[in-house]
């Protein structure tokens, strides 16, 4: 996944959006879920001079390259990344918490029950004064049953919230939602394509290649899959606001 700088729907310019709106509350401290390459994290802390950071997650390779990039740009010694769960973590509250993706790492609840927990264990992991950005999918609208037999397996309608649901529930969790924005097709598409695109390089150059049986029936269903998915499956970015107790 050499094309991409995000693993998720997001580009330059709403992340550069999102980072400034972040950054402009001097967090301290962030805490990044699920952080995988960290991208997002190390951007705050590079647009917050003195501030710590700390990414949890727990794939190992994922990890390490934010280790890498975390050198190259000087910020190894104000971020820890830490390769364990996330499930009932004690390592805020913090300023900032980044979930973009990541709910279910949170709880131990099973998607899509999962939900409503990790909100409310966000709304433990930030400060009262804090914000939270939540990256979390829903329904741009109800999938058809052909749409859903295309999709990962067994995927259901009751897998995701529409956009009203999920803001609700984060209301619900005790917070108020400062931000409400929405990844563009355009987004999902660079997203999807630069995620299959070296190996699909790779394919056409070594069609014969012992591996490349497996290799293309792998990307072959990832692509069906989320060719069923696009511009129905949607993925909200909320900044969210605790309440105060």
């Amino acid at each position: 996944m050499t094309r991409l700088t995000f693993h998720g729907p997001l580009s330059e310019a709403r992340a550069s959006t999102l980072v400034r709106r972040l950054a402009a509350h001097s967090p301290a401290t962030v805490l990044d879920l699920g952080c995988g390459w960290a991208e997002l994290l190390l951007r705050v802390l590079s647009a917050v001079p003195g501030a710590t950071g700390t990414g949890v997650d727990v794939d190992a390779g994922d990890l390490e390259r934010a280790r890498r990039a975390a050198r190259d740009r000087g910020l190894g010694g104000r971020v820890t990344l830490v390769e364990e769960s996330a499930v009932g973590t004690r390592r805020g509250p913090a300023d900032l918490v980044l979930c973009v993706g990541a709910s279910q790492a949170l709880t131990a609840v099973e998607p899509p029950e999962h939900l409503p927990h990790a909100l409310r264990a966000l709304r433990e992991l930030v400060t009262d004064d804090g914000r939270v950005l939540l990256g979390e999918g829903f329904w741009q609208r109800t999938p058809t049953a052909a749409e859903l037999s295309g999709m990962w397996p067994g995927a259901s309608v009751a897998d995701h919230p529409d956009l009203g649901a999920l803001v609700d529930l984060a209301i619900d969790a005790g917070f108020r939602p400062e931000y409400v924005e929405t990844a563009s097709l355009e987004e999902w598409e660079e997203f999807e394509s630069g995620y299959q695109a070296d190996v699909e390089v790779w394919l056409a150059r070594h069609p014969r290649h012992p591996l490349a049986a497996e290799t293309r029936a792998r990307v072959d269903r990832h692509r069906a899959q989320w060719l069923h998915y696009r511009g129905v499956l949607g993925l909200a970015y909320l900044t969210l606001v605790p309440v105060a107790r």
